[in-house]
């Protein structure tokens, strides 16, 4: 478990309580020691673009090392040439780039000394190129003929590698190469043979140098091909061609190797480095190259070639490699054969390196130096930079003990002992150098860790004190806690070879001050360190492992606890899939980081993974991570495959696209055929969960193609591309049309229809219809006539009569399965024949049942609809005045012998008739019946005034009503206080029983109080709607009216006039318009002309229709007639009819027009109006 620190990070553990401790970190500088090279140069160009060049050689040691160099194995004085800079305490020094410095050029060796003995170096060699040139020359021309071999030398000059030539024309093109032409390794440009295209004067050697940023060139050189041809030849000049290119060919002849070298030649190849092998070959025809290992381990693979197959290539040799390899170049003249035996060896390596150290006065002491290479180097031993003989036995002073090849070995050391010693091992591809610094010390230890160190951790965590000791001899450290002097024993602690003290899954407890212990044979010592220990950092994040739609967005929040002091040092980040989000929004906001919430919109598939909250402090961090999980609609189908090919089946095979994270639970299966409609898709069938294969049921005659949608359970995916087209053959009918029928026709014809068949039901080319038919009961055989369209009409049929009919689907291949038979009627005429037997019964003032005898079922010539009751207002029983009819119905659907019809007016006389209808029209009407509707309810008063207001009394005038719906027997007058708070007062009655009274002066008022007034007119069957009225008594010594002095005005009497005329017009358009007669829905008839008889229809139409047409004045003040209560419908909607006015619908509009509710919270009344009077002085 990772740990951090507030001063150094620590990670503990204590187990062992005293460590024997040993020298296991660097000698502190502070100690007498030997020469160490800490830093030196290796093989280095100066290049002559360079200011100046740096030969490095640094050491350290106790005293301070002094440097010498060698050049070339001998001394060389740094003061020698003013060029040098040297450095102080260094052996580091520069030389400078000017004049001429070849005479630098050599192998240097650097030499590190003090008092206890000399370090030195490896090699350093120093490289000064010359600069390269071509010589210059006069290159002849070479004449060669047709066919003939030639080699173009290059002989580039010397410099630092890699060097690269290149063949190119004084236009610096390059020359075409191939196998007939190629270059060698060594930049030589041959020619198997020549061809006259070859002739040139300009082919040109370029050499260059990358390292030295030089690019040089050799003079032009001229090749002239010529076309052999004897004297005696007279030939075409095609002939002379053949003759010659005869004369010429042959077989190959190797031109590298040489053949003076024989068949077979030795090549050696460096371990690790690359192997190349050449074989270039001249001939006519152009000889080929081929490649193979003859002895050895036989490669794998084939050899890797270059240079058109004249490379053999071998990178990374191994001693595998070895072996011999054979290149033969053949043509069809012959061939020509050699082999490279190739021997692979290697410089020294190491194998063991002398080691060494820091030991104590006593001791005994083996240096071993081995390494291998090929061939096995020699092994030299140096001390202190000088030669060992290791023939001798070596004394001391300076050494005691014994030497060999591969090992010195040294006894009972001395603090005389220290001592540098090299070993190094050579051969013929290289040298190499290891040293070994024996240090012989004998000091008490040194504590190099500070004293009083603070560390800091978290519960749970390891914690490290250190404790860095140097000694020698070897030091024993043991660690204590706070005043005790007993070491830390449990097994929560551990002591490591370097002194630290770990203690493991700390706890509070552990904080504390720790003491570190030293001691050895020459003293002790000791530091004290201070531990505190912290609150892990703990985390959450929410929601767990989420799941979320594609498109839709989604809230992570990573809720902290740490500890307060680690408040400053407190980072919170996210990460995604190990990557760190960044702090400011990305993609345009789609992603918001802000703190400990990550907001995602629009979630992508990309966004799917792991995301991480990671919190950390000072000391340490935690993580917490949760799995975001994008869910999709699954990806397309792919690679439909279709099988198992039959007439009326074939088998649709699929590969199932991602489903991306919510399992397919369907795949639907479509089709598109493209000789009914092509390019309609339709669903043919579904194959349930994860299946990718259906066996499909076909229609015949059809070119299907099919594609596939898979259903997951976030919804469908795109449709896969389409499969191939299968077609299958035509066949018979497989079904009949259905939804055979006779539609509304002539009387005397009948029209067949049906349901033709769908485009993938016809089966087959030339699809038509056989009908056939007979009246039932009476022909015994069949009818039959074939069509091509979906219908068939008989003329002369009798009217309405029962016929038996089928349809049967017919193509070029055959008929369809036997047909079902329907029956079906001939075409119907209206009724001949009127209902019988009417009788009234008056239930109310507004409402009554008709009653009737239906007529016989063969005189409906039809299917019966129903009855149509008609009705019409004739004169008025109050005045006895006739009225111009205007004809009202409703109709009343099916077989029934009554219905009601409401909305009538009271007291007047009214006739009815009743007719049958079917689906052609109405039949006769019934004789009328003559029937009289009783006395209802008047309207409210026409007006309500209050004139001569005194502070006790006021005068009510009123208006007579606009219907009076009866004989008037009187009016009732009620009043009460009411004020601004809407508080009121009893309600008080006054009968007027003189019909003609129009007036009435009420008494006993208080004086400036505010009234309600109301009026209503009566009749035997009860008193109607109030018109109402409010108003302001005077106060005392208060005398006029508001009507007194307005009255006697000029200008008031002008106003009614003009109002009266008016209103005079306005009665009179209405009255022409009403006698013009026509249908007109209810409402419309109610809003133009307020009619009392409509009242009624409101007020009675669902009550009882009881004797008592008295109905109860609703209102949130009081009641007038508190003991009556509203009465409830006794009959059913269902008995009354459909009318013109469009009121008494199935869907009940009837009670919508005609219900008889009242406004809540006031006394019922219209055209009411409220008058103020104020008090006169």
């Amino acid at each position: 478990m990772k740990m951090l620190l507030s001063t150094k990070g620590i990670t503990i553990c204590l187990f062992f309580f005293v460590l024997s401790l040993a020298v296991a970190i660097g000698i502190p500088l502070s100690v007498v020691q030997l020469p160490t090279i800490t830093e030196q140069s290796r093989t280095q160009v100066a290049y002559p673009f360079d200011e100046d060049f740096t030969i490095k050689c640094e050491a350290r040691g106790n005293p301070q090392p002094i440097f010498n160099w060698t050049k070339d194995g001998k001394p060389f004085d740094l003061l020698s040439d003013p060029r040098i800079v040297a450095f102080n305490n260094s052996g580091t020094f520069v030389i400078q780039n000017r004049g001429i410095i070849t005479n630098f050029q050599g192998k240097y060796r650097c030499f590190a000394s003090n008092m206890l003995g000399t370090a030195m170096s490896e090699e350093i060699e120093l490289i000064v190129p010359s600069v390269p040139k071509f010589p210059k020359e006069k290159i002849e021309p070479l004449d060669v003929e047709h066919g003939d071999s030639v080699i173009l030398h290059c002989n580039p000059p010397k410099g630092i590698p890699p060097l690269h030539i290149y063949w190119m024309n004084i236009d610096l093109q390059h020359i075409p190469q191939d196998e007939r032409v190629s270059m060698s390794l060594k930049g030589d440009l041959y020619f198997a043979n020549v061809e006259e295209n070859d002739s040139r004067s300009d082919y040109c050697c370029f050499a260059a140098f990358p390292r030295l940023r030089t690019i040089v060139q050799k003079m032009p050189m001229t090749l002239k091909v010529s076309r052999f041809k004897h004297a005696n030849d007279s030939g075409s000049p095609n002939a002379a061609v053949t003759k010659a290119n005869f004369i010429k060919e042959r077989k190959p002849k190797l031109l590298i190797p040489p053949e003076s070298a024989g068949s077979s030649s030795s090549v050696t190849v460096i371990k690790g480095g690359v192997l190349l092998l050449e074989c270039i070959a001249e001939g006519l025809p152009t000889p080929h190259l081929s490649w193979v290992k003859v002895t050895g381990n036989l490669p794998k693979d084939e050899p890797e070639t270059e240079n058109f197959g004249k490379i053999l290539k071998i990178d990374q040799v191994t001693a595998a490699d070895e072996g011999t390899y054979q290149c033969t170049a053949s043509n069809p003249m012959g061939r020509a054969k050699h082999e490279f035996h190739v021997h692979v060896e290697e410089p020294p390596r190491w194998i063991k390196e002398p080691e060494g150290g820091v030991y104590s006065v006593g001791t005994n002491l083996v240096l071993l130096c081995e390494a291998i290479g090929n061939p096995e180097p020699t092994i030299q031993w140096k001390l202190n930079g000088m030669p060992i003989d290791s023939k001798c036995k070596v004394q001391h002073p300076p050494l005691g003990g014994r030497i060999s090849a591969r090992e010195i070995s040294l006894t009972n050391l001395q603090l005389q002992d220290s001592a540098v010693y090299q070993c190094e091992a050579s051969n013929k591809h290289g040298t190499i150098l290891a040293s070994a610094n024996v240090n012989v010390l004998n000091i008490a230890p040194l504590i190099l860790t500070s004293d009083g160190e603070n560390y800091a951790t978290v519960v749970g965590y390891s914690a490290f004190l250190h404790c860095e000791i140097f000694a020698s001899p070897a030091a024993d450290i043991r660690w204590t806690k706070d005043d005790s002097i007993e070491p830390l024993s449990t097994l929560r602690y551990e002591l490591n070879k370097n002194g630290t003290l770990e203690i493991k899954e700390t706890k509070k407890e552990d904080s504390g001050s720790y003491a570190c212990w030293a001691a050895n044979s020459v003293g002790k010592r000791a530091i004290t360190a201070n531990l505190d220990v912290r609150d892990a950092t703990k985390l959450v994040v929410t929601p767990k492992n989420p799941r979320v739609l594609k498109s839709h967005s989604i809230l992570l929040k990573c809720q902290s606890e740490y500890d307060s002091h680690l408040k400053h040092s407190f980072k919170l980040s996210w990460r995604k899939d190990g990557d760190e989000l960044p702090v400011n929004s990305t993609e345009d906001g789609r992603i918001i980081l802000d703190r400990d919430t990550l907001f995602i919109s629009s979630v992508t598939l990309e966004d799917q993974g792991v995301y991480t909250c990671v919190a950390s402090t000072s000391l340490d961090s935690v993580t917490a991570e949760l799995q975001l999980v994008v869910l999709d609609v699954p990806d397309p189908p792919e690679d439909l495959q279709l099988s198992e090919n039959q007439n009326r089946s074939v088998r649709l095979s699929w590969k199932a696209g991602a489903s991306h994270n919510s399992p397919i639970n369907e795949s639907i299966i479509e089709f598109e055929e493209n000789r009914w409609e092509p390019g309609r898709w339709q669903e043919l069938t579904r194959a349930p969960g994860n299946d990718t294969t259906a066996l499909l049921s076909l229609a015949p005659y059809t070119n299907y193609q099919f594609r596939v949608v898979s259903v997951n359970a976030v919804g469908r995916s795109q449709p896969s591309k389409p499969s191939l087209r299968y077609a299958t053959p035509p066949a018979a009918p497989d079904k009949n049309p259905e939804n055979i029928r006779v539609e509304a026709s002539e009387p005397n014809e009948m029209v067949m229809k049906w349901e033709p068949l769908k485009p993938v039901e016809r089966n087959g080319p030339g699809l038509e219809y056989k009908v056939s038919w007979r009246q039932r009961g009476v022909e015994a055989d069949w009818n039959e006539e074939t069509v091509k369209k979906h219908s068939l009409t008989l003329r002369n049929t009798p009217t309405f009569v029962p016929y038996e009919i089928k349809v049967q689907a017919v193509n070029n291949l055959g008929s369809g399965p036997e047909p079902n038979v329907t029956i079906g009627y001939s075409g119907e005429d209206v009724p001949d024949a009127a209902p019988s037997g009417i009788s009234v019964d008056i239930i109310n003032s507004t409402l009554v049942r008709v009653f009737w005898f239906g007529i016989p079922r063969d005189r409906v010539r039809g299917h019966l609809r129903g009855y149509k009751v008609s009705w019409w207002k004739t004169k008025s029983m109050l005045d006895g005045k006739r009225h111009h009819p205007e004809k009202h119905f409703l109709t009343f659907v099916g077989d029934r012998n009554y219905g009601m019809i409401p909305g009538l007016e009271p007291f007047s006389e009214f006739r009815v008739t009743v007719s049958a209808y079917n689906a052609k029209g109405d039949g006769p009407e019934s004789s009328p019946v003559v029937f009289e509707t009783p006395e209802g309810v008047p309207e409210q008063p026409h007006f309500l005034r209050i004139l001569n207001v005194d502070k006790d009394s006021v005068t009510l005038s009123w208006g007579l009503p606009k219907k009076a719906n009866g004989h008037l027997t009187g009016y009732i007058l009620q009043y009460q206080i009411i004020n601004e708070t809407h508080e009121i007062g009893p309600l008080n009655n006054v009968s007027v029983t003189n019909r003609s009274t129009l007036s009435w002066r009420l008494s006993g008022l208080s004086s400036s109080t505010k009234y309600k007034f109301y009026v209503k007119a009566c009749t035997v069957k009860g008193c109607g709607k109030p018109v109402t009225e409010e108003g302001l008594t005077m106060a005392e010594g208060t005398y006029a009216g508001i009507y007194d002095g307005i009255s006697t005005q000029g200008w008031f009497i002008g106003l009614m006039c003009a109002i009266a005329l008016l209103t005079l017009l306005l009665l009179t358009i209405c009255f022409v318009r009403r006698n013009k007669g026509g249908k007109y829905s209810v409402k419309e008839k109610e809003d133009l002309h307020p009619d009392p008889e409509a009242q009624s229809i409101k007020d009675e139409i669902f009550g009882e229709y009881s004797d008592s047409d008295e109905k109860p004045l609703k209102g949130s003040l009081q009641s007038i007639n508190g003991d009556i209560k509203a009465t409830e419908s006794a009959d059913s909607l269902v008995d009354y009819g459909e009318g013109e006015h469009g009121m008494f619908n199935e869907d009940g509009s009837f009670i919508g027009a005609y219900s008889g509710s009242k406004e809540k919270g006031s006394v019922e009344s219209t055209g009411s109006s409220t008058a103020t009077f104020p008090l006169h002085a």
